[in-house]
């Protein structure tokens, strides 16, 4: 039991500095103002909402801005303060002591994740703020449009279930930076394989369709290799007004905690074979 209890609290050591080098980085404030002025400016473009109702479109441009600039944050985050404590020498002071390097990497992962919750938080709060404003006001011209126009719950189900998918990306970054020599290379990869993610359903259908045996292969490592993100974005269940259950919710959080343990295993397996 001490030994599992000095390497949590290593852990936690490591992901509470992490923590702290994150939310000073300007990245992470010019983010969350980008997120901000995105949702005040709801305001002003209701104009361009294409048809949509006014809440449906605000909701529609707050999910866009937190899975955009969550990806973003994720992703930049990371691959800067891994290879921040590489290029400063800080990990070989580190790792020179007893820690171990799936330690290291836990620890990094749980900072930026942590980091990343206070994004979604706060602008999930924002989001929830302007459709309530909106909410009242609509409410107040037209008594007889209903009780509630907005599932407030629903919303940060939502919210919380991009921020697993987040944790997904950020080990994805970690996987990559663990054997990866630069910073930009790992930035511009795990963009890739965000944006391979987001459409693995799509290749799968098509090689399911071809019907033969290597088609359902290729297809089914394709699955097990990229995660399917389109199974977080529970944003378009309610910007449809579409109820969902809470065991959806739970499906697809343990999918990504699953992912997440795979990929922080794979990346701490990886940095152990790695010269510093």
């Amino acid at each position: 039991m001490s030994a599992i209890s000095s390497s949590l609290s290593r852990v936690g050591t490591i992901a509470g500095n992490t923590f702290l080098e994150a939310v000073r980085q300007r990245f992470f404030i010019a983010l969350l103002v980008l997120a901000a002025g995105l949702l005040v400016s709801t305001e002003f473009l209701r104009e361009f909402n294409f048809g949509a109702s006014e809440v449906r479109f605000i909701a529609d441009i707050g999910f866009g801005a937190l899975v955009l600039f969550g990806s973003v944050l994720t992703i930049t985050v990371t691959a800067q303060l891994f290879f921040a404590e590489i290029e400063s020498r800080t990990a070989l002071t580190l790792l020179a002591k007893p820690v171990r390097r799936g330690e290291f990497i836990v620890g990094k992962f749980l900072g930026v994740w942590l980091v990343v919750l206070i994004f979604c938080v706060i602008v999930t709060l924002l989001v929830c703020a302007v459709l309530a404003t909106r909410e009242a006001e609509i409410l107040a011209a037209d008594p007889d449009a209903g009780d509630a126009l907005v599932s407030y719950g629903a919303v940060i189900a939502a919210a919380a279930v991009q921020w697993v998918k987040f944790g997904v990306l950020g080990a994805i970054t970690l996987l990559l930076g663990s054997y990866s020599n630069t910073n930009l290379f790992s930035v511009a990869t795990a963009l890739l394989v965000l944006v391979i993610c987001h459409l693995q359903y799509l290749a799968r259908d098509v090689w399911e369709r071809g019907g033969s045996a290597v088609a359902q292969v290729g297809a089914g490592l394709l699955g097990l290799l990229f995660p399917n993100f389109q199974l977080f974005n529970l944003a378009d269940l309610v910007t449809a007004g579409e109820p969902f259950g809470a065991a959806l919710i739970v499906r697809v959080t343990l999918y990504g905690l699953a992912y997440i343990a795979v990929f922080l295993a794979l990346a701490s397996f990886s940095f152990r074979r790695r010269e510093i």
